[in-house]
């Protein structure tokens, strides 16, 4: 596997230590004064209506003065019931729910289910499916970490960046509408292919979203990489050690920051990934400021996957050719009885799927996403369930947070990179 650990911009010692010719204080006294602890515990809410929780989730914190030392996560806000909905829609109803678990980067959602129902049936879409269904994540991939981005610079107390990165997140949201009508709502595929081939100049129009999004790249760099503030609230919080990060489920870009090379589209690929050129970032400390550099170097690696995707992208149709799953051409369905029956039966009574089960998962913005489903032959799954990245990379907040100042705690949040609305699925 192809990997690559991403180099650090400052040393990490609490010495003072100069770069480019400017010094550094030291990130944290080192004789801090013992809490007295005498002293009377104090109970905070933060959230769940609160921009530095990402989201509707609220931290119960104990403290002793600025100091945490106890944080309850508590979810469950949204009232989504997104798994327990699928039960009561055909199979290709469900597509539209997968937009609204993480409506930061819906296509990737979009893929992953319609995938699993596909290893279901036994469905192997074309070729210029695959190429297309490869775009579209990778540049949703890149889509949920530009939001991740801005946001985090925000809490960091950095407002440029915000906006660097949220222009550049308003050229995809123009793409997402060019290809399904809709900016976050996309719901652009189908089992068996996709709602629609891609719309003519499509492709041109990433490609010149690809060339142009390095430059702003390379503005944040400057801007935060080695920015002093930016230095003393990331680095050496919120670590977590490889053997940690693995027993609590950590995947993704959390994972690979404490140095794991865990990555699904390399460990276990689909859609040809591993005929793509492209590296795995990896920390080496687990801390805020490995996760930054981390997913900054994700944002390049899929950019290069986007050039390679473009130039492969092949002729054909988009969609199977199989009367089970594929709705007949608008012109066929007027001219033969027979693609008219066709059209007729699965609009009215949907997909028939056949008994069993299937399980598929892949690489995510925030980790690794599983989507389950159970068949008892009919038109509508009998179970369907999800493996959320965010809903586990959740779970280790608590051990992140103890000991560190409340400040910290918000960027410790903000670096896991979480989304809401698949936590409370």
């Amino acid at each position: 596997m192809a990997t690559k650990t991403v180099e650090f911009a400052v040393g990490r010692n609490p010495e003072l230590g100069e770069q480019g010719g400017v010094s550094y204080a030291p990130l944290h006294p080192v004789d801090m004064p013992e809490p007295d602890l005498g002293s009377e515990h104090m109970l905070l809410n933060i959230g769940p209506q609160h921009p530095a929780t990402h989201g509707v989730l609220r931290l119960v914190c104990e403290l002793d003065g600025e100091t945490v030392l106890k944080v309850i996560p508590h979810i469950g806000y949204l009232h989504s019931g997104f798994e327990k909905l699928g039960e009561y829609r055909t199979w290709n109803q469900i597509v539209p729910l997968t937009d609204r678990m993480d409506y930061l980067a819906p296509l990737i959602y979009n893929c992953a289910y319609v995938m699993s129902v596909e290893k279901l049936m036994g469905i192997e879409v074309t070729e210029r499916c695959k190429v297309v269904r490869v775009i579209m994540m990778e540049l949703d991939r890149i889509f949920g970490h530009l939001l991740w981005l801005g946001t985090t610079a925000i809490d960091v107390g950095a407002f440029t960046p915000f906006l660097y990165a949220f222009q550049q997140r308003e050229k995809i949201y123009t793409l997402h509408e060019a290809l399904t009508g809709a900016r976050i709502t996309t719901s652009a595929t189908r089992v068996g292919g996709m709602m629609a081939d891609i719309p003519e100049g499509w492709a041109e129009a990433v490609r010149d979203f690809a060339n142009g999004l390095p430059a702003t790249l390379d503005e944040v760099n400057n801007l935060l990489t080695t920015n002093a503030i930016h230095l003393g609230r990331t680095q050496d919080i919120g670590i977590i050690s490889a053997e940690d990060a693995i027993n609590y489920g950590f995947t993704g870009p959390n994972l690979r920051a404490s140095g794991v090379p865990y990555d699904v589209r390399k460990d276990r690929p689909y859609y040809d990934y591993e005929t793509y050129d492209f590296d795995v970032p990896l920390g080496e400390h687990g801390d805020c400021y490995d996760r930054y550099l981390v997913r900054m170097e994700e944002m390049v690696q899929s950019l290069r996957i986007l050039h390679q995707a473009l130039d492969r992208l092949p002729g054909g149709p988009i969609n199977v050719e199989d009367p089970r799953v594929s709705l007949p051409s608008k012109t066929d369905c007027m001219n033969d009885m027979e693609s008219m029956i066709h059209h007729f039966k699965l609009i009215t009574e949907g997909i028939q799927a056949p008994v069993g089960d299937s399980w598929f998962s892949v690489e995510a913005s925030k980790g690794e996403l599983g989507m389950y489903v159970v068949s008892d032959g009919g038109s509508k799954p009998v179970r369907w369930r999800i493996r959320p990245p965010s809903f586990v990379n959740l779970s280790v907040i608590p051990k992140l947070a103890e000991g560190h100042l409340m400040s910290d705690l918000i960027m410790i949040n903000a670096s896991l990179d979480i989304v809401l609305g698949e936590i409370d699925r």
